[in-house]
């Protein structure tokens, strides 16, 4: 009766809370999990649970997945807010489930913060699982990458259900061994594209193997340590490959995987990771092949994830990067484009994005191809703005704004293409200004 009671008031409050247009996001959850932290085993679900981590990448994943069931004719219910720790899971199923816990749906469908994977699925069913890749992130909030994948690896001892990892990503494929007594582990990679590197050039993270403690030896680098790679000594990495993307054409936004061609709205070999992760889902749910191209040639994620904006009939691309990982990304994408262009680089300190900013040294600034002017906004501003210096960018082409508004005013007194990367709290005020200037 306890558990009824709360999701009773819970859909009370949510309802008043759509009478005052909010969304409530992890506020709903919050108070039910106060009241009971082990509500998660009241609901009873029937249909497939999907769940999408990752440091980078999760948001678009976990949504785009959602995006194609829904295509092909399910209903689903998915935090495509992106609200993903427990709370904010919480939140979602406590508004799509009755008052006795049933949750009537075809497939759920979540992206799951790293660390809360053992606390939202140790009540809760999981079907699957997909793991993306790991790099350091927050590290006042998550510490060192090893604790975390310690963390999840240790859940994944006991799990028996459909784990999908990427296989070019040495700190996520050491989880296929985590039990092995699962018969359900399937890898995805993605052959070399044509700006991978011999040598690494940006951090990375898995140097030596998680096994036998020899170094690792790669072909190539695609970005930061994900590459194909493999131990010489007990062979870790040499995997049985379920889904591998090949001819990799970022410029055209296509690629292959067995015989089938897939068109995409991106060119970052990023995005050929996560789409591949999608397709590795649905084929495992027997969704139809053409289901699947037509929704990866239609879905775009539009929140500020690679998003290409017009703003004052100037070309503007916008991403998230909350890390090194994803900063070096973001420059990589910048630095694979051959026009002369423009960045901003926006960068907060708040308590969601980790008062620890020692990160951004991590970035690699140095050699940035066509860049004629970097502009720096934020609570970090001059912190950025140091940084980039000190990578040997001319220092009279560096402008830093603590002020937003100004920061986008100048960014937009020239005519040429613009890049803008933005951390975790930055991002959206940093979006909703380009978008007023350009409807000014």
């Amino acid at each position: 009766m306890k558990n009824f009671f709360i999701i009773l008031a819970i859909k009370i409050l949510n309802i008043l809370l759509k009478i005052c247009h909010k969304n409530g996001g992890n506020f709903l959850g919050k108070i039910a999990f106060d009241w009971n932290p082990k509500i998660f085993k009241y609901f009873k679900v029937k249909c497939p649970v999907i769940a999408v981590s990752a440091t980078n990448g999760k948001t678009m994943t976990n949504n785009c997945i959602g995006y194609t069931l829904k295509n092909a004719g399910f209903k689903v219910i998915s935090n495509i807010e992106g609200n993903n720790m427990e709370t904010g899971i919480l939140s979602t199923i406590l508004k799509n489930c009755t008052l006795t816990g049933k949750i009537k749906a075809d497939f759920l469908v979540f992206e799951v913060d790293e660390s809360y994977i053992p606390v939202v699925f140790k009540d809760f069913r999981l079907d699957t699982l997909v793991i993306l890749n790991f790099f350091r992130d927050q590290l006042d909030r998550n510490g060192e990458v090893e604790t975390l994948i310690l963390r999840i690896n240790e859940f994944l001892k006991t799990y028996t259900g459909n784990l999908i990892l990427n296989n070019d990503d040495p700190n996520v494929a050491r989880l296929g061994q985590a039990n092995p007594a699962n018969e359900n582990v399937y890898y995805f990679s993605v052959d070399k594209y044509s700006f991978a590197t011999d040598n690494i050039k940006e951090a990375g993270e898995g140097k030596f193997c998680p096994f036998c403690k020899t170094k690792l030896e790669y072909e190539y680098y695609q970005y930061s340590h994900v590459g194909k790679f493999k131990c010489p000594n007990c062979n870790f990495g040499n995997n049985e490959i379920y889904k591998l993307a090949t001819n990799i054409d970022l410029k055209n936004r296509c690629f292959d995987i067995q015989d089938n061609t897939y068109t995409i709205k991106g060119n970052s070999i990023y995005l050929i990771y996560n789409y591949t992760a999608v397709i590795s889902v649905c084929n495992l749910y027997n969704i139809p092949t053409d289901i699947i191209k037509n929704a990866l040639s239609t879905f775009a994620l539009n929140n500020g994830r690679l998003e290409e904006l017009e703003i004052n009939n100037i070309k503007t691309i916008i991403n998230l990067a909350k890390n090194p990982t994803g900063s070096n990304v973001s420059l990589r994408i910048l630095n694979e484009d051959d026009e002369e262009k423009e960045l901003l680089f926006v960068l907060n300190d708040n308590l969601a994005d980790g008062f620890d900013v020692s990160w951004i040294w991590d970035i690699n600034f140095n050699n940035l191809n066509n860049v004629s002017r970097i502009i720096t906004s934020g609570t970090r501003a001059y912190d950025i703005a140091i940084r980039i210096k000190t990578s040997g960018f001319p220092i009279e082409k560096i402008e830093p704004y603590l002020d937003l508004k100004e920061a986008v005013n100048s960014l937009y007194t020239t005519n040429i293409k613009k890049y803008v990367i933005a951390n975790y709290t930055s991002l959206q005020p940093t979006r909703k200004e380009l978008k007023h200037l350009g409807q000014s």
